[in-house]
């Protein structure tokens, strides 16, 4: 079975490449009733590309989605949601000079062994960042449901090389500050300085990564479906589907190898008649279930691998060593794109157990 689709009631299905002719996804098993129109899927689509030319890549599309079918009279019927976005910017000259050089860092050398040369190479094809259109597409639709069942799903960038916002930002500072800052960092002045990093790494034409953090607020307590369909398990592999992430944690993550159990452990205690934790240790997620406490998912982003420093490769046609300089359109840091696309692969994984868990019906009353 090819790998082109994720969730077991919610089911997302993208298609589409960088440069072909569009970047696609099939929606299907969103309730029918939500109300839906294409208005809906801009601002997110929006979000994906900073304002700041410095930090970007020359390559900037004006994505509009098209709705094709699952949607009659402003609200979806039940059936597959079909949209599209159109690629209109693209430019593949530089890739033909480079076909045979798989660039490191890339997926341009296992994809050609994979797919027996016949693959779309041009901007990474398939493998793109292009390609999280899509599941930000997806991810609008999964947002606005869970939103009616008063879940929240906010992304930001935390780090960008080595400059790290070490504070914890409240749910409100999160969604008035992040897209207001180039970098889609909440504290404006650290975004500021993450900005110069990536400049500076582009003026000597390089690149960097960097960590993005993810919260959902407000989902019910035992989601989940252990144990190869544990939440947490279910959301590392949605986020990792986003190209470029190498590393995905809850809560204390890897820190928690470090500490005692008496210092992991998060206690319980009542908080305005609920059961709470004192501390977010385990990130919202305990034997694979939500614990009703915040969902923590911390997620590293690679260095953009095109770079223009040349690098050691080798000719695939020729089969010996080569130098390669690529050159084209690129970001010298991807984190900022990534950040809507984060929040879509959670939101969907989210909507998904939801609906498994029957605590999103098949159909939404009107309100």
């Amino acid at each position: 079975m090819a790998g082109n689709s994720i969730g077991k009631e919610f089911v997302v299905t993208t298609f589409g490449e960088s440069h072909g002719r569009v970047v696609g996804v099939v929606v299907d098993g969103c309730p029918a009733g939500l109300t839906l129109s294409e208005k809906d899927f801009q601002e997110e689509l929006d979000h994906r590309i900073p304002a700041e030319p410095k930090i970007v890549s020359a390559r900037v599309e004006k994505d509009t989605a098209k709705i094709l079918s699952g949607v009659f009279n402003g609200f979806t019927t039940g059936a597959p949601i079909a949209l599209t976005v159109e690629n209109k910017e693209t430019d593949s000259s530089d890739y033909e000079a480079i076909k045979d050089l798989p660039r490191p860092g890339h997926s341009d050398y296992p994809a050609r062994v994979k797919y027996g040369g016949f693959n779309d190479y041009r901007g990474g094809g398939r493998f793109s960042g292009r390609v999280t259109v899509a599941l930000i597409m997806a991810g609008t639709i999964a947002k606005k449901l869970l939103s009616r069942f008063d879940v929240d799903v906010l992304a930001y960038t935390s780090a960008i090389g080595q400059v790290r916002a070490d504070q914890k930002f409240s749910a409100e500072e999160i969604r008035k500050n992040r897209y207001e800052a180039p970098t889609r960092c909440p504290n404006l002045v650290c975004g500021e300085q993450m900005e110069k990093a990536i400049v500076k790494a582009k003026k000597v034409g390089d690149s960097l990564g960097g960590t993005i953090e993810c919260l959902a607020l407000g989902l019910p307590v035992g989601i989940g479906e252990p144990l190869f369909d544990a939440l947490d398990a279910d959301l590392a592999k949605a986020v990792f589907a986003v190209p470029a992430v190498k590393g995905v944690e809850f809560g204390a993550g890897f820190a928690a190898s470090e500490l005692t159990g008496s210092e992991n452990n998060d206690e319980y205690l009542m908080n305005n008649d609920k059961v709470a934790t004192s501390t977010e240790n385990a990130g919202g997620v305990l034997g694979g279930l939500s614990n009703g406490m915040p969902i923590m998912i911390r997620v590293a982003i690679k260095p953009t691998p095109s770079i223009a420093k040349e690098q050691k490769t080798v000719n695939l046609k020729a089969m010996e060593n080569a130098a390669i300089t690529v050159k084209g359109r690129h970001d010298p840091c991807v984190v900022p794109k990534a950040v809507p696309a984060i929040e879509a692969a959670v939101a969907i994984t989210l909507a998904d157990h939801m609906i498994r868990a029957r605590l999103i019906p098949k159909v939404l009353k009107e309100h």
